[in-house]
């Protein structure tokens, strides 16, 4: 890695870390919103995803993380592969 990367993050990965549930991936993505962050989070099963938006906005964004994550698994358990 050259100097500039090393210095300036160039070539690091900066993507969130996914989490495993049911064969799915999670990644959660709260967006700064007015009064505090939106709930949301990317799913992903094989070639598919399905961007997350909720209107709930809490607080931190610690809150918006666990709070994406739930709905995130509450999502895929209701309806499974049919949010393609």
């Amino acid at each position: 890695m050259s100097l500039l990367k090393k210095l300036f993050g160039g070539g690091a990965d900066t993507s969130p870390p996914g989490e495993a549930y049911k064969g799915f991936e999670i990644t959660v993505a709260p967006v700064k919103a007015a009064g505090g962050y939106r709930v949301g989070a990317v799913i992903r099963k094989d070639d598919q995803s399905h961007e997350m938006i909720r209107a709930d906005v809490v607080a931190s964004e610690e809150e918006a993380r666990t709070t994406s994550l739930l709905k995130a698994k509450s999502l895929i358990d209701e309806q499974g592969t049919t949010i393609f």
